[in-house]
């Protein structure tokens, strides 16, 4: 099942991003350090152009950090993007990107005497928890569900930087499809337009090959099942989730299984890394190729008849 997410006013996001852009010396894009590529945003490389961008890969402490190290090398390969990585309550760390954006717009000859910033991030990665701070009084709405910042606003900081808030966003395609999934076990993604228990039955087949000791560790699965389905079973046993009948209550595993994730109790867990991201990319494209060449073919015959 492709999960797509695409409301209306995020569409006039889009557009308003694309018109100011042009006008912005840097740009922050926070993403969530446990998916940091179906975080990030497709449309921002081809819109900002030469514009340095610092990739801020917020929620660090749930993340494993031997594959966030890998996630910033691979970010930086490209010359005008620094990563770095946050998490909450660490004000230092936070304040640390402003100078770190005069740094970067250091060689540019800046017409203006206010640095513009803008800062984007997809819903529920942290976006605005870092304005607030950065800001140092509460400019930006937060909250737990995705989709929370409506309107853009003009933030005046310190250093004289101006700053660009625009609401969160996603993309009308979701791509590959396994981004989707990743998103929503994450929570950027809201419950009402998804399939909760398949978005935990995903998570549970990931843990299985990615992460077999949390899954001991949290629910106590030793020996380990063989699938996805089978841990979903086994959770409900030890957890005595049964509806009735004696049959396992998945929806309820799924709500725990993804609420232990998302709380970091099952521990520092990264959903993705360069690898699986650059051979689930080879892969779509070579899928793509197949349908369009199979479009081909039938385009062909039609005209030949």
């Amino acid at each position: 099942m492709a999960i797509n997410w695409f409301p209306g006013h995020m569409h006039k996001a889009r557009k308003e991003i694309k018109k100011i852009m042009p006008q912005m010396d840097l740009i922050i894009e926070v993403l969530d350090a446990r998916i940091p590529f179906s975080s990030e945003n497709p449309l921002v490389p081809a819109l900002r152009q030469d514009t340095p961008v610092i990739k801020v890969l917020n929620k660090r402490d749930l993340a494993d950090p031997a594959v966030t190290r890998q996630w910033q090398e691979n970010l930086e390969q490209d010359k005008a993007v620094r990563a770095i990585t946050l998490t909450h309550n660490q004000r230092a760390e936070a304040m640390a990107i402003l100078k770190l954006a005069r740094e970067m717009t250091a060689h540019r000859n800046l017409e203006r005497s206010a640095l513009r910033v803008m800062i984007l991030g997809i819903p529920n990665v942290g976006k605005s928890t870092l304005i607030n701070t950065l800001a140092g009084r509460v400019v930006a709405k937060t909250g737990n569900e995705p989709a929370v910042t409506r309107a853009q606003q003009i933030i005046k900081l310190q250093d004289n930087i101006l700053l660009y808030d625009t609401p969160g966003f996603l993309w009308p395609k979701l791509s590959p499809e396994a981004c989707g999934y990743r998103l929503a076990v994450t929570g950027a993604i809201r419950a009402a337009v998804l399939e909760f228990d398949d978005v935990a039955l995903f998570a549970a087949e990931y843990l299985l090959t990615a992460y077999p000791d949390a899954l001991k560790g949290r629910y106590g699965l030793d020996p380990l099942p063989e699938s996805g389905l089978a841990v979903m079973d086994a959770i409900a046993a030890r957890r005595n989730f049964y509806s009735r009948g004696g049959v396992p209550d998945l929806h309820k595993v799924s709500e725990v299984l993804l609420n232990e994730f998302r709380s970091g109790k099952l521990g520092a867990i990264s959903l993705e890394t360069p690898a699986m991201v650059a051979e689930e990319t080879r892969l779509e494209a070579q899928a793509k190729a197949q349908r369009e060449q199979v479009e081909s073919e039938k385009n062909l015959k039609r005209k030949k008849r």
